[in-house]
């Protein structure tokens, strides 16, 4: 009896769960909570830990009214789930706070953890990330559908455009000096009309993508020499970069007018007056990320995070989740095309990319696949 009381005693001193499913539970891709009746938290997951920006120790000292927002639809489902004894679910829940973000999307799922009402399980699920995911798709099928426009436009505009031009520079030494102004306009016009279906007709190309082995942090270092010398010479250029990162299996060139059009992007939201703007590149290693595409056979992974974050005003709530289509543009003088062609490409590669944007930080984050030897051994490797 007594060697029972003292596994027993041992099992209680390392919390509810035992040490194989503690490690189980910590494994967890979602958040969840252990949380007693009186609304005390009991335990902690390492994924609730990184969503409250509190350690499990911290967390472990409060009640879960201290960590969400008054009257939170969260302590509701936990209240009915005590009182039914029984599962509840709500979905697209918003359960923000300044601490962990003003706004953060998540399905709720509590179960009770006896019958006899001594607690629930809580569980969440950031819905702001699978409706990140669900939009990928979305952004490759509308980049995509530039590319028949594009197609017709470099045939039934460029040609008549030529022509035009040509008449405007024939008529223009028999005019006074001020008719020559306005065929001058028209070869400007012409010709900027000319480019802007030039940068369309890159949408049309659907050849396969020579793709290779590449070191992203060459790619990085020599968009930021570009973006120094010319539109960025004004900003700080911050750079947080993970040293044993693997290869990328990617088209280098591409990647180079990626990031080039992200960083590009950036400096112009945060202008040329700024006294202190800055742009930081950062790369990392996130294992676990998936995305199930139309035609292939299983999900790809996806665990190489690339980031241009800024400290502008950030994105127009009205277009932040258009922000990828054609012709949607966050400045006044924009095509719209840039991003578009940047999600078009990142989806060629069969990637991700897509933006978080808040007052002085606004981040655009790229996942790609890493490079597979075809011997078999990892990029990592």
């Amino acid at each position: 009896m007594s060697n029972e009381r003292s596994s027993l005693r041992r099992a209680e001193a390392r919390g509810p769960f035992a040490p194989t499913a503690q490690t189980l539970f910590n494994g967890l891709p979602h958040p969840v909570l252990a949380v007693a009746a009186d609304g005390r938290i009991c335990d902690a997951n390492v994924a609730a830990e990184t969503f409250f920006e509190l350690s499990r120790t911290l967390l472990l000292r409060l009640k879960l009214e201290d960590i969400l927002p008054f009257g939170s639809p969260l302590l509701s489902a936990v209240e009915h789930s005590l009182a039914r004894g029984a599962v509840v679910n709500e979905y697209r829940v918003d359960i923000g706070t300044p601490r962990i973000g003003a706004e953060r999307i998540v399905d709720i799922n509590t179960a009770p953890l006896s019958a006899g009402g001594d607690g629930v399980v809580i569980m969440l699920q950031e819905r702001t990330i699978a409706d990140k995911m669900d939009r990928q798709l979305t952004h490759r099928g509308a980049a995509r559908s530039v590319t028949a426009l594009a197609s017709m436009l470099a045939h039934e505009i460029k040609n008549p455009l030529s022509g035009i031009r040509g008449a405007a520079q024939l008529l223009e030494p028999d005019l006074s000096e001020e008719d020559r102004e306005l065929t001058r306009l028209i070869c400007d016009e012409t010709d900027r009309i000319v480019k802007l279906v030039d940068r369309m007709e890159a949408f049309s190309d659907e050849r396969p993508i020579e793709r290779e082995s590449v070191n992203i942090h060459s790619v990085l270092d020599h968009v930021k020499r570009v973006a120094r010398a010319g539109f960025a010479r004004h900003l700080r250029i911050a750079e947080s970069y993970d040293p044993s990162l693997p290869p990328v299996f990617a088209n280098r060139d591409q990647l180079v007018q990626v990031f080039l059009n992200l960083v590009k992007n950036a400096a112009e939201a945060i202008g040329e007056d700024a006294i202190d703007g800055q742009i930081e590149l950062t790369t990392a290693f996130k294992p676990g990320v998936r995305l199930k595409t139309p035609g292939a056979s299983a999900p790809v992974s996806l665990p190489l995070e690339f980031c241009v974050h800024d400290n502008g005003p950030g994105v127009a709530p009205d277009i932040a989740a258009h922000l990828f289509d054609p012709f949607v543009s966050n400045k006044s003088s924009g095509t719209g095309l840039g991003l578009a062609l940047v999600a078009k490409i990142i989806g060629d590669h069969g990637g991700i990319v897509e933006c978080e944007s808040h007052p002085r930080r606004t981040t655009f984050r790229v996942l790609l696949p890493m490079f597979t030897p075809t011997d078999g051994r990892s990029g990592a490797e």
